[in-house]
């Protein structure tokens, strides 16, 4: 967790019942619209990476956009957006992930990263981290190397974090939520 974890936990909204009753969604629009959480959220991003010597943010789409491009921007590094399928007009490769009702895929442009790229990976939140394996799972194919997956939000309790560590890869959440919060 972050310095500011605390804080950022503060400001997102959570929503009863919605999409559908029994879950509690985590809005993070609040953090978006306060320019002084937003500003904090960013910062605990750099501190934790600006000595880590990335090469890109891979960020997927569409809310690891809002934290990816401006990292990316601070850390002096690329910005490559990871897709959803059919969005990206070049050469793709892509990797199908399952959702709760059937499947996904994501996409990332075939000439992304040279290989051995130092890559973080990021997203608004991790659930049951799906998209986070999926993006990850991509990048290492394409010869980049992840150096960790990075959210605003893990949800513990539905095992994504637990699942993108067993892959074998390191998580880090500026917050969590757990399912009684």
């Amino acid at each position: 967790m972050s310095i500011y974890g605390d804080y950022i936990k503060s400001v997102i909204r959570t929503v009863p019942d919605w999409p559908q009753p029994g879950v509690n969604f985590r809005d993070i629009t609040p953090l978006l619209q306060n320019s002084a959480a937003f500003r904090k959220l960013i910062d605990s991003f750099v501190h934790r990476y600006q000595e880590m010597d990335l090469d890109a943010i891979a960020a997927i789409d569409a809310r690891g956009f809002i934290v990816g491009a401006p990292l990316a921007y601070e850390l002096g590094c690329s910005f490559v957006p990871v897709r959803k399928k059919g969005k990206l007009p070049f050469k793709t490769i892509s990797e199908t992930y399952t959702l709760e009702y059937g499947e996904a895929e994501v996409e990332l442009h075939s000439d992304a990263f040279r290989e051995g790229d130092r890559i973080l990976v990021v997203d608004d939140l991790i659930a049951t981290g799906g998209t986070m394996l999926a993006a990850a799972k991509l990048i290492t194919r394409s010869g980049g190397q992840v150096v960790e997956t990075a959210t605003i939000v893990d949800l513990p309790d539905l095992g994504g974090s637990r699942r993108i560590r067993e892959a074998g890869y390191s998580v880090f959440s500026v917050c969590a939520f757990t399912e009684d919060e």
